[in-house]
């Protein structure tokens, strides 16, 4: 287990039995992952929150995905979040969490820079009917690697030490590993060069930072 202002993670945590069951979820409805084409902030949006505009972009994003929302899955995840919030030293206010996705990148499969949200006021849920997101922000991002016969296809997270930019790769190699970071941290998926690589990916919620 490796604690770090950045990332919080525990290797090799979800055993090998849950990990094959989350790879087969929803395994028939795998679909090309979409990714935020909205680049510019206009000043419309910077009182009244930004407009996203989801599509394809296979320079920014090539993988596929499904979507779960089975409740033993949120009771397999939601300790490791409430561990790593409290490890970690962040105590972000939390109490929601979005669908869980699973992700599969096959060769060549790659994710560039992003963020998973800004968790300020511009990054809110505007979602009058879900009351379990709306108003609310992504606070913390959790990745489980639920395979490890695969090459490439590192995670990288971007950080600041001392004022200057770094690129640190997590030793989150090993099936069953989960990581946790605050979503506002840029991060990367290396392109894989063998195999295939699945993982699940949630996001945990709260009211905006004020």
């Amino acid at each position: 287990m490796q604690l770090t202002n950045q990332w919080y993670y525990s290797t090799s945590a979800i055993d090998k039995k849950d990990c094959n069951k989350l790879k087969r979820i929803e395994k028939k409805h795998f679909e090309s992952a979409l990714v935020d084409r909205h680049h510019e902030i206009t000043k419309k949006e910077r009182v009244t929150g930004i407009n996203s505009d989801f599509g394809l972009n296979k320079k920014k994003r090539v993988s596929d995905i499904c979507w779960t929302t089975q409740q033993w899955v949120y009771d397999l995840i939601w300790p490791y979040m409430i561990s790593a919030n409290e490890q970690g030293g962040w105590n972000f206010e939390v109490d929601a969490a979005e669908s869980v996705q699973i992700t599969r990148y096959k060769i060549s499969g790659f994710y560039t820079w992003h963020s998973d949200g800004g968790s300020d006021c511009l990054s809110v849920y505007d979602i009058p009917d879900n009351s379990f997101l709306n108003g609310k922000v992504r606070k913390l991002s959790m990745s489980i690697l639920l395979n490890d016969n695969y090459e490439g296809g590192e995670l990288q997270i971007a950080t600041s030490q001392k004022g200057k930019s770094e690129i640190q790769t997590p030793e989150f190699n090993k099936a069953g590993s989960v990581i946790v970071f605050p979503s506002f941290l840029e991060h990367r998926v290396l392109p894989v060069t063998k195999g295939t690589r699945f993982s699940l990916v949630a996001w945990f919620l709260g009211p905006p930072f004020k």
